[in-house]
């Protein structure tokens, strides 16, 4: 995984021989998690793979709380997402999206093959949010196994809302969410005395995303220099490694409850 050595959690796919994944996968109500990311740019102060960087972390951190209770592992994190609006900026990699929805599709049906009961992808891109509910469909209905999909930064975002310091729109794209993030798990990987203030750009419509937590209704396609100078959105001088602590601990612990829903469901 990005963040820590390959093999030093026991539910990393990648760090167990073949005998072993199968053994996981065969146990009664089993489930392998996909993380997806991105590489693309996140202001100045953060790294281009920042959100396959928390998609990883979060998943890992999630799967630790119930490794000992249900037979769950967790694939190498998709790199690379659909992120079309962010090549201005440069820096930024991006798959077509039938070409990211095949590589998805793959994983999800080779999974099945492997015998996992469920596939979870866990996604850390908003630029990938409709892709994967995409697949989620299109695998879900040719095989017997559960397939299913969520963004992580959805989750428990009351919770999460209690801690912000900024006001809506701070914690967009590089903003005080994902900073903080950052500056709890990957310290080494933030210039924060690169950190500017993004300010959304002129939006016409009131019902459009504005912010991780606030989710609007209506999807319009902009490139991200319309919306941005830096490239980043939001607030990241008001983050701090505690509240990136904090909402690690939120993140995980919902997602926790959700991987043992999902195994409940399958047994």
């Amino acid at each position: 995984m990005i963040y820590n050595s390959i093999g030093s959690i026991s539910t990393e796919w990648a760090g167990k021989p073949y005998v072993a994944i199968r053994e996981t996968a065969e146990a009664n109500g089993s489930l392998l998690v996909v993380p997806v990311g991105s590489i693309e740019q996140h202001g100045h102060h953060l790294p281009v793979a920042t959100d396959t960087i928390l998609a990883d972390a979060v998943v890992h951190g999630g799967c630790k709380r119930v490794e000992e209770d249900i037979p769950i592992l967790v694939t190498p994190p998709v790199w690379i997402g659909f992120s079309p609006h962010h090549l201005p900026f440069g820096g930024t990699l991006s798959l077509e999206f039938e070409h990211l929805k095949s590589v998805l599709e793959g994983i999800a049906l080779t999974a099945v093959d492997n015998g996992f009961d469920a596939v979870c992808f866990v996604n850390g891109h908003g630029g990938n949010a409709s892709l994967i509910n995409a697949v989620v469909s299109t695998v879900g209905r040719s095989t017997d196994s559960e397939v299913l999909g969520m963004t992580y930064f959805s989750l428990a975002t009351d919770e999460i809302e209690s801690l912000r310091e900024s006001g809506r729109g701070g914690m967009a794209h590089g903003g005080e969410y994902e900073t903080s993030l950052m500056l709890y798990l990957r310290p080494d990987l933030v210039a924060e005395r690169e950190a500017r203030r993004g300010t959304l750009g002129d939006e016409h419509y009131e019902w459009s995303d504005v912010d991780l937590l606030y989710g609007g209704p209506l999807s319009v396609y902009r490139e991200f220099n319309e919306y941005s100078k830096t490239g980043a959105i939001g607030a990241p001088e008001l983050a701090s490694t505690e509240k990136g602590e904090r909402i690690y601990e939120i993140i995980t612990t919902e997602l926790a409850a959700l991987f043992v829903a999902i195994h409940e469901h399958n047994v």
